[in-house]
């Protein structure tokens, strides 16, 4: 097929459009504000629900595929970010949180009633990611939030079920929202890994 000035046309590729994600990707990745102040999570309960203040924005925001994180009933990624954990404050119904996995690295507080994650805490201060807590910005109203980068953990979501003659699709779909899938973190978080090890060890 040629064009107007007799150039071949290359065919076009295929489209990914139909395959989700999540909610907050699907109909593209939006960005964040520059002068965000921050903004309140809020759990799913109906009534009295689990408030926390996320004071400024967040970084390094991603679609996540492990079976560890929160995710909206009827999807197969999260989206999870990070921030200081300085900046994260319960203001309401603090009783309702439970550890999910008192045993996992990263301390997942969750709404005894509704199960929401509100925040997941390093507690461990020879981890890579101490000081750190993971969010979950879709839990607030607020606009101006960091969008998602990256897609992390991305083969992992054959563990749980989805059939791995579907992961073609997701992974393009992902790449046409600017979203590159890794099968681990994205470069500068592996890389953050193994300068605190490195360190650890005295060879920088």
């Amino acid at each position: 097929m040629f064009g107007l000035f007799g150039k071949k046309e290359e065919p076009a590729g295929p489209s990914y459009a139909h395959v989700k994600i999540h909610p907050s990707v699907d109909g593209g990745v939006r960005k964040g504000s520059s002068d965000f102040k921050g903004g309140t999570l809020r759990c799913h309960c109906s009534s009295n629900p689990v408030e926390v203040q996320i004071t400024g924005n967040v970084a390094h925001n991603h679609i996540c595929g492990c079976s560890k994180c929160w995710k909206p009933k009827g999807t197969i990624f999260s989206q999870i970010a990070v921030c200081a954990k300085d900046n994260v404050k319960v203001t309401k119904n603090a009783d309702k949180l439970t550890i999910v996995d008192p045993s996992a690295a990263i301390q997942r507080h969750a709404c005894k009633d509704c199960g929401v994650h509100m925040f997941g805490r390093i507690e461990n201060d020879g981890h890579p990611f101490y000081g750190l807590d993971f969010v979950h910005t879709e839990l607030s109203n607020e606009s101006g939030w960091n969008g998602a980068e990256f897609a992390a953990f991305v083969s992992s979501v054959i563990e749980q079920g989805t059939k791995p003659e579907a992961m073609e699709g997701i992974r393009g779909r992902l790449r046409e929202l600017g979203l590159e899938p890794y099968d681990c973190l994205s470069p500068p978080l592996m890389d953050a890994i193994a300068t605190h090890i490195a360190k650890s060890r005295g060879l920088l």
